[in-house]
């Protein structure tokens, strides 16, 4: 980890950086994040050569791994404020869907019945997820048609952690099942596929 921590990371034109003591701030088009760096490792920015340099203040196994992750976390701040990260997901089986509501992504994957709120009125979804601050949530097809034709969403913001957090959040609902493979999955997941069971008809 330590020849990753060696290498500068490049601040490009339309990001801004600020570090104080432990604390990076970086802000840009996709938002602002800050990170206070744990001890061990220590940070400069270079605002002539536009680039931030992580150094290591033991060279021991944890100082090295420190000073590698350091690097590599912020380099993610960097490329998030800047361009962002982006998980783009997909709703599979019939009678599937998904929809925006105040702030909340409301989920229907297949369980049976929706219930009640609190006050007793018929609930929207059988899932109410809350979007987290600096998370946008993209609804580009509300409902599975079929097996073959899903609901798609999309989870963006500058943050990689917390949008792959959310995404993993998303998924766990509904994991897609071995058979027909329903259930929520990433644009591009490999879902490994079983074969029902076979009934052979009685001989006569």
């Amino acid at each position: 980890m330590s020849r990753i921590g060696k290498k500068p990371v490049p601040v490009p034109a339309g990001v801004k950086v600020e570090v104080a003591g432990r604390t990076v701030k970086t802000s840009g088009p996709k938002g602002n994040l800050a990170w206070e760096c744990p001890s061990g490792v220590s940070i400069e920015f270079d605002n002539k050569a536009a680039e931030i340099r992580v150094g290591r203040e033991q060279d021991t196994a944890q100082g090295r791994a420190l000073h590698g992750l350091t690097r590599a976390l912020i380099a993610n701040m960097v490329l998030g404020v800047q361009s962002g990260y982006r998980k783009a997901l997909e709703i599979y089986g019939t009678g599937y869907g998904c929809k925006l509501q105040g702030g909340k992504l409301l989920l229907n994957c297949g369980y049976m019945g929706r219930g009640v709120d609190a006050a007793g009125k018929p609930k929207d979804a059988q899932f109410s997820l809350e979007i987290p601050a600096g998370i946008k949530v993209t609804v580009e097809v509300a409902a599975a048609r079929g097996d073959n034709e899903p609901a798609k969403l999309s989870i963006e913001g500058p943050d990689k952690q917390a949008v792959g957090q959310f995404a993993a959040e998303i998924r766990k609902i509904r994991p897609p099942e071995p058979y027909k493979g329903k259930g929520i999955r990433y644009v591009g997941e490999h879902v490994r596929r079983k074969q029902g069971k076979a009934f052979a008809g009685s001989g006569g």
